[in-house]
């Protein structure tokens, strides 16, 4: 199964204002780990409670899929969401205390096996939704500006060290760059953030030297904790620069980069421009998909897919009953909200795609 062209709608963030990008809620606590004794699924009253935790990348959208589901939808179900990066989100997940884990990078390597070790089965992991990892940057009077392959790369690495240096003025002349230090903020946590974005470097920057994974030993700069962390070391220190997912550079206003694409066009950065880096992707059977360097003419270059990771199965036919309708509404009826935060949606061929590989979760 391929993308189909598929794109999404700029709207205003200010919902977004209001939502809690840490231990998120919907109205409860934490749900009982998945096959705890005793663990019934519900609560007086008839309430099922369900927790989560993983990749700040999605947060902003899984916190108003949540608390919308709990208000549009029924009210006895409470879903919370711990934004606690994706490393951190796997953990939980392999270790049974969260009915669901989140992550921007497909589990691989020695989390996969450990979760094969410990379940004797395969994870399952589905794609929820995609977006753009920017470059977003703090430089008063310089709301305008491109990045070449070879300013961004060198940015990372720690060659390119001023504003004015010659591989950032040469892709912005007649601008006046300020002969200012750059400061490259990153994530100091385990991120599927950062799983993107070296995964882009690593492909395109010949001086990468500090290979792929959701942490890697930055040659330069300076780590936030989540992408509202980086955010925050951007905002609060002139001439920095680091990456961090579209929504919360949108609804944070920072400056934002275009950024030299494979084919040498400079590219925005937006719903629609992201969602081209995945057209005409072969989404393989686990559905984990990487787009680590883009075809499109038209694509934003740095993107990728967030996926919610589910047990084969579950002790408590509620919880997993109630968890997979919460998903199922998500991708369908969720899906204005996923174009109003500006994330792009999964297309109808993905979401059926989803809905067979939940339909064979035990319970």
């Amino acid at each position: 199964m391929r993308f189909k062209r598929f794109t999404g709608k700029s709207a205003l963030m200010a919902s977004l204002a209001a939502i809690s990008l840490g231990v998120a809620a919907c109205g409860g606590g934490e749900a009982p780990p998945p096959g705890e004794p005793g663990a019934e699924g519900s609560a007086p009253g008839g309430v099922v409670a369900l927790s989560g935790a993983g990749a700040t990348f999605p947060a902003p959208l899984y916190q108003r899929w949540f608390d919308s589901y709990n208000r549009e939808v029924d009210s006895n179900v409470r879903v919370s969401y711990q934004s606690v990066g994706s490393g951190a989100g796997l953990e939980q997940y392999i270790n049974g205390t969260v009915n669901f884990g989140a992550s921007d990078a497909p589990i691989a390597g020695d989390r996969l096996e450990s979760f094969r070790s410990r379940y004797n089965a395969e994870p399952i992991q589905v794609p929820m939704a995609g977006g753009a990892v920017v470059l977003a940057y703090n430089l008063p009077g310089f709301d305008e500006l491109n990045l070449s392959r070879d300013a961004y790369c060198g940015i990372a690495t720690g060659s390119v060290t001023r504003w004015n240096d010659p591989a950032i003025a040469s892709s912005n002349p007649g601008v006046d760059l300020p002969d200012q230090p750059i400061t490259f903020a990153h994530r100091s946590d385990g991120s599927g953030t950062t799983f993107i974005f070296v995964n882009h470097v690593d492909t395109v920057c010949p001086n990468w030297e500090a290979g792929v994974g959701t942490s890697v030993n930055w040659p330069t700069g300076v780590g936030g904790q989540g992408n509202e962390g980086v955010a925050a070391q951007i905002q609060q220190n002139e001439g920095t620069i680091g990456y961090i997912e579209y929504a919360y550079a949108k609804l944070n206003d920072i400056q934002m980069a275009a950024v030299e694409n494979k084919a040498g066009n400079y590219v925005k950065p937006t719903p629609e421009s992201a969602s081209k880096a995945f057209e005409g992707a072969e989404v393989p059977e686990d559905f984990g998909l990487l787009v680590p360097d883009p075809e499109s003419p038209e694509a934003f270059p740095i993107a990728g897919l967030t996926w919610i990771l589910v047990y084969p199965s579950y002790d408590d036919a509620t919880q997993w009953n109630t968890l997979k309708s919460v998903m199922e509404w998500a991708l369908t009826e969720g899906e204005d909200i996923t174009v109003e935060l500006d994330y792009v949606p999964m297309p109808p061929d993905i979401i059926q795609r989803v809905k067979d590989v939940l339909a064979q979760v035990e319970a």
